[in-house]
């Protein structure tokens, strides 16, 4: 559950650093994600219903649904590493936990060749990688609040028992 909550919490700061980046640079939405919803479907041969204004707005919601699973999916990674004994500093926790948000949603995007990572420029990059980064730190930051509260109570209980 610390995990979940904390790629919740890594999620809320990776969309804020973008919506960010985009009112500094104002650049619009990347469409990736929509790509993505509408790949899988012809893939799967699963039709999106509606219109197809019903369906562009599915697609983007789905498209940020699977920003957020991503998100709570590896917060609840970072969670079982942390649970198995891996103790690192925040920092490098917070760049192992946005780097492999980072590849879990440009992995499958590269894979069903919406995009490709070798082809992408500095501000590309940037563009991903600091959203990615904040994720990162919140989430081990997020995690590692939490770790206090925990101690007490399993303290308070064992003594209880």
């Amino acid at each position: 559950m610390r995990g979940a909550a904390a790629g919740a919490a890594g999620t809320t700061a990776l969309q804020a650093a973008t919506y960010l980046d985009m009112v500094l640079r104002g650049r619009p939405a990347s469409s990736t994600p929509q790509r993505t919803v509408e790949k899988l479907s012809e893939k799967t041969g699963t039709a999106i219903p509606g219109d197809e204004e019903k369906q562009e707005s599915r697609k983007s919601g789905l498209g940020a649904m699977l920003g957020m699973v991503t998100g709570t999916t590896v917060g609840i990674g970072y969670g079982v590493l942390r649970e198995f004994g891996w103790r690192p500093p925040l920092l490098a926790g917070g760049a192992v936990a946005g780097v492999s948000a980072m590849i879990g949603s440009s992995a499958p995007m590269t894979v069903l060749g919406i995009t490709d990572p070798r082809t992408w420029g500095v501000s590309d990059w940037l563009s991903d990688v600091v959203p990615h980064l904040a994720y990162g730190f919140v989430a081990a930051a997020t995690y590692e609040a939490t770790e206090h509260g925990r101690r007490q109570w399993r303290l308070r209980w064992r003594l209880s028992r």
